[in-house]
């Protein structure tokens, strides 16, 4: 009678270490979820500016100024805006979604002041740019102040800088208080509205 008395008081023990144990538990494992999560947003937007720009400044053909691919439609197969929304789908939730930034010299503005190609300074350089969201483009509309703002080749004209933006805004996985804690802790995220905005841009170089 007094073994069967403590192995009821032991289960009962174990019951009550395991309610108070598992709250603990599943915040641990959810925020690592959301934790995880952000990385894996991270590292496909990282991969698709890559790819991109490999693909603006190689093309589809040969390699000349009449080959490269241009910026945009993004409904056009042979764009690059095309192949950064691919290269996105099937790992993001939303990857027209994402907004890009598309610096080449095949984007010529002919509606700019003054109408250039050339990778110089201003808006002779804004006018190889166009931004896209899904499958509306205008350019030029390439951000002018900050870290977006494109750069001229060090080497221009000999080089010319191409480059490729994207920036990503996503609710996390689990958007509940208490699941967010890590999150939270990021520059990346708002506290406003629980998203994250990711931004990654890939640089690189070709000649003129």
């Amino acid at each position: 009678m007094k073994s069967s008395k403590t192995l009821g008081n032991s289960q009962g023990q174990s019951l009550v270490e395991t309610l108070l144990t598992l709250p603990i538990l599943m915040i641990v494992l959810l925020n690592s979820m959301n934790f995880g999560y952000f990385f894996l947003v991270a590292l496909n937007v990282t991969s698709a500016s890559r790819n991109s720009i490999e693909y603006g400044i190689q093309g589809f053909d040969t390699v000349s100024a009449q080959s490269l691919p241009k910026a945009s439609p993004p409904g056009t197969n042979t764009t690059i805006s095309y192949a950064t929304y691919q290269d996105m789908t099937g790992a993001l939730n939303n990857p027209t979604g994402a907004s890009l930034q598309i610096c080449t010299p095949v984007n010529i503005d002919t509606s700019a002041s003054p109408p250039s190609g050339t990778n110089g300074t201003g808006a002779s350089r804004r006018a190889n740019c166009v931004t896209c969201t899904g499958s509306t483009c205008t350019a030029p509309a390439a951000v002018t102040t900050g870290s977006l703002a494109p750069r001229p080749d060090p080497e221009s004209p000999s080089f010319i800088l191409q480059r490729v933006d994207v920036t990503y805004t996503f609710p996390p996985l689990l958007n509940v208080p208490g699941f967010t804690i890590p999150l939270s802790w990021l520059p990346f995220c708002s506290n406003v509205n629980g998203n994250c905005t990711v931004t990654r841009h890939a640089e690189m170089r070709s000649l003129n």
